[in-house]
């Protein structure tokens, strides 16, 4: 029997299985009786820098391919921006170094067969993956860097594990966001792909504003194929603001928020909202308490300053509500804060249900089915209901499919 030391615990290779990490999960799931609803993650996560040696040759650069496997050969953290933390230290997953004692069957994608596992375990359908260590690569200093690694990364997203996944799996692909010209051929090249619902933007950067009239044209090609757009938020211990936060836990309780705050407000005091009425656009992994301040905040200062915004019809917070929001990391600690919160941003139509897992803070669906406060509509349409609809996903069985009708998220053929 292998022993791995797992904070100071002994423990056996066979408990770091995931089925065996989330059995909880999977009793909440039987519990509750998640199979008569349809249940989207809309943020989920792999480690995509354990499959490097895949992804650097889609890479089109011969010169840049060769420096990032040459860094890669002598460290695994040197092909994109990293940052001081402690992500990996603490938290209820197995993360770095004992995730790579899994053990999975050879023949098939080990991201799609652990993909299978934690879904099955929390009861969840379907799940957009979204990349980890590439969260940072709008950081990286040359932006023919950020575009040649997110071209691999979605050839070889498209072509060797979404298709494995039979469906399960989609995914907003990674856009290389400081380079407008090559972020409309991503869209050109791989909007049309399966599984592609749409694209995602890493908002932990400091070059590109969102407003910026060079991304027009990115941001009409999205919506001309009826996808949508994701801005995935996260922390950056290195950002000027935040260097005066002695602790890991100040930058990231602050951080997620921040930059979702900073990008979401040019977005509607620009007129986003305006130029493109028919793009939906996402706010993922910043909380959502930040959400009422915001709207607050922006309607007062338009009241007292609207020539400054000639584009908006209506105030700024009725275009936040015209947008949708991930639900993780959600802040339960005054649970009638919550509900004010939920009130606010008209949650039952513009929340969508995220896991944010394998990472240490992440929530399973009962985070949200235990509400109190909830109809069984806003449920049904949080947990999945409105991802379906949105993402033009499937019901799995005949009870999710007459629910998913019920509530107005699916027209039957």
């Amino acid at each position: 029997m292998d022993l791995i030391a797992d904070r100071g615990r002994r423990v056996t290779v066979e408990e770091l299985n995931t089925t065996k990490l989330l059995a909880h999960a999977t009793e909440q799931a039987r519990d509750r009786n998640y199979k008569r609803m349809m249940i989207v993650d809309c943020d989920a996560h792999h480690y995509e820098q354990e499959n490097f040696g895949e992804i650097l040759p889609y890479m089109e650069s011969d010169v840049y391919r060769q420096l990032l496997n040459s860094g890669r050969a002598k460290s695994r953290h040197t092909i994109v921006p990293g940052g001081v933390g402690y992500q990996d230290m603490g938290g209820r997953v197995t993360r770095y170094p004992l995730r790579s004692t899994e053990k999975t069957e050879p023949g098939r994608q080990r991201d799609v067969q652990l993909g299978e596992r934690w879904m099955d375990a929390m009861g969840v359908d379907y799940s957009c993956l979204f990349p980890t260590g590439m969260l940072n690569i709008g950081l990286h200093p040359q932006k023919e860097i950020e575009t040649d690694i997110c071209w691999a990364y979605n050839r070889w997203l498209t072509e060797k594990v979404l298709p494995e996944a039979g469906g399960r799996l989609y995914s907003m692909l990674s856009l290389p966001f400081s380079d407008p010209d090559e972020s409309l051929r991503h869209v050109e090249r791989f909007g049309d792909c399966k599984h592609v619902t749409g694209f995602m933007v890493t908002t932990v950067r400091s070059n590109m504003a969102v407003h910026d009239n060079a991304l027009m044209k990115v941001y009409r090609a999205i919506e001309e194929r009826g996808l949508s757009l994701a801005f995935h938020s996260g922390p950056n211990w290195g950002e000027p603001v935040f260097k005066s936060c002695n602790r890991f836990i100040s930058v990231h309780a602050l951080g997620f928020s921040f930059y979702n705050i900073l990008h979401c407000t040019n977005w509607v005091i620009n007129g986003m909202g305006e130029r493109f009425p028919k793009l939906p656009v996402m706010w993922v992994e910043g909380g959502l308490s930040w959400i009422p301040f915001l709207m607050q905040r922006l309607d007062h200062e338009y009241m007292l300053r609207p020539s400054e915004c000639p584009l908006l019809k209506k105030k700024p917070s009725d275009y936040m509500r015209d947008m949708y929001y991930s639900t993780q990391p959600m802040e339960i600690q005054d649970m009638d804060a919550l509900q004010t919160t939920f009130r606010m941003m008209n949650a039952e139509t513009q929340l969508l249900y995220a896991s944010d897992y394998p990472h240490w803070d992440f929530d399973l669906p009962s985070t949200i089915y235990d509400l109190p406060f909830l109809t069984e509509k806003a449920k049904h349409n949080i947990l999945g209901g409105t991802a379906a609809r949105l993402f033009k996903l499937p019901p799995r069985n005949e009870e999710q499919k007459a629910n998913l009708i019920k509530f107005g998220n699916y027209t039957a053929a």
